[in-house]
């Protein structure tokens, strides 16, 4: 086994075995109960005319009223998010450091400030793409940020935030494959973590290619180097971070074939944590914030960016 190889497999496990300190991947006490939705009704599934459309900021963006779920978060003494340690440029644990870093990461390091006015006031909960909705759900986390698409279907059983980047669906080969692109993907194995769009996309449009479920990316970059899938399929911003690690790994420069907005994932009963994310994103707007931490992370491997997404609001509880 090679030691690039070794290497690789010593990175996905520190995945399961993260213990530093602020980031864990064992499960954590539940939050204080949140607070009801307006009406005192209990959370319901969100109409999706516009997955899109989230909820606006509300008067005092970053206020903290009494009783919020940010009070909660603020008396408890830390955010915690779930995120990826193993998703590179966007949260990936740095070998000399030890801090898992990234696009995403940043965002919680944001939140975290707005709460608390210090960004170091967070606790990372290592998780698989499969365990985004879960851990929402059951309120282990406060926010996801994972590289999670908004989706209609998310919107029934959490929130999201208003979307903070636009990925688009992609194709990783060996070099010198066969594989052009999506439409050369029959009887190719193809691998995507297991509970992702990208799967999902996978199996609706190029339905005679053989799919094959991983717990992460980095998993699927060993099933390749060992010959045992074809090609890799991901957001382009995860696969670029895939090949910059490996020499023999390319991105096919065809155009990506779906469209991915990111947004961050948030307790579907906590709606004022939605609004005050939202505000958060939007001082990253005007302060340049989302600017700085895309030059410094995706700006090299992606180019110059369009700008960060311009928020869609009008939800209602």
């Amino acid at each position: 086994m090679t030691t690039r190889r070794l290497g690789l497999l010593a990175a996905a496990a520190l995945t399961v075995v993260l213990g530093a300190c602020g980031v864990t991947d064992t499960p954590v006490p539940a939050p204080p109960a949140p607070p009801e939705v307006s009406g005192g009704a209990a959370p319901v599934a969100q109409d999706c005319d516009n997955r899109l459309q989230s909820f606006a900021p509300a008067g005092d963006p970053l206020g903290i009223p009494s009783g919020s779920t940010m009070a909660d978060i603020r008396q408890r003494g830390r955010l915690i998010a779930g995120v990826s340690a193993d998703t590179f440029l966007l949260g990936a644990r740095d070998p000399v450091s030890g801090d898992v870093q990234g696009f995403d990461i940043d965002l919680v390091k944001q939140v975290a400030k707005a709460i608390f006015g210090d960004e170091t006031r967070y606790q990372l909960r290592v998780i698989t793409a499969a365990q985004r909705l879960e851990v929402l759900q059951n309120h282990e986390v406060d926010m996801v940020a994972r590289n999670m698409t908004i989706t209609c279907d998310r919107w029934e059983s959490i929130a999201f935030s208003a979307e903070y980047y636009l990925a688009g669906q992609k194709i990783l080969v060996r070099k010198g494959s066969d594989i052009t692109g999506l439409s050369s993907l029959a009887g190719h194995r193809v691998c995507a973590p297991l509970g992702t769009s990208s799967m999902d996309n996978l199996i609706r449009l190029a339905p005679d290619a053989e799919p094959v479920g991983a717990d992460n990316h980095t998993g699927c970059l060993v099933l390749l180097q060992e010959g045992q899938v074809d090609a890799i399929t991901g957001d382009d911003t995860v696969l670029a971070g895939l090949a910059s690690q490996d020499p023999y790994a390319v991105v096919l420069d065809e155009a990506p074939f779906t469209e991915e907005p990111y947004g961050i994932g948030i307790p579907l009963d906590q709606v004022d944590m939605v609004r005050f994310v939202n505000g958060v994103l939007e001082r990253m707007r005007a302060d340049g914030s989302w600017d700085a931490s895309y030059a410094k992370w995706l700006q090299p491997t992606l180019g110059k960016s369009s700008g960060q997404p311009q928020p869609q609001y009008g939800r209602t509880p």
